[in-house]
């Protein structure tokens, strides 16, 4: 899936304020990067239709939250990505993970070694294994 900047900044807006109106994103964006109501607008209606926030609306106005957390979207980009260059989709996931691992540091090393474990648990407890 590809997003404009505009899109990838009011989505991570979203998933540090949570909840917001059209207001509300344009108030923040508007001292930062300047733009119109109007085209906050038409990048919140854009995220909706993808699929990457939700709304609700609440008086006059929608209020709109992401529909997806920022860790599963990630994964999700990265799996389309590896899958668009080679069909072999579990080796392209592990190819794309080992060209990045050595900037982990040893903390960061040391949670992918406890998500691994936390993985090995589920897909166990699930039969997968």
């Amino acid at each position: 899936m590809q997003l404009g900047e505009l899109e990838k900044q009011v989505l991570q807006y979203l998933w540090e304020t949570e909840v917001a109106d059209a207001k509300q994103v344009y108030a923040y964006f508007e001292k930062r990067r300047g733009g119109s109501l109007n085209t906050i607008q038409s990048t919140l209606d854009r995220l909706f239709k993808k699929g990457l926030l939700k709304r609700d609306k609440q008086g006059h106005a929608f209020q709109y939250q992401a529909a997806i957390e920022r860790d599963t979207f990630i994964g999700q980009l990265i799996k389309g990505l590896t899958s668009e260059f080679n069909a072999d989709k579990g080796n392209s996931l592990l190819a794309a993970f080992t060209s990045v691992s050595p900037e982990f540091n040893e903390d960061q090393l040391e949670r992918l070694e406890q998500i691994i474990e936390d993985q090995r648990d589920k897909n166990k407890s699930d039969g997968s294994v």
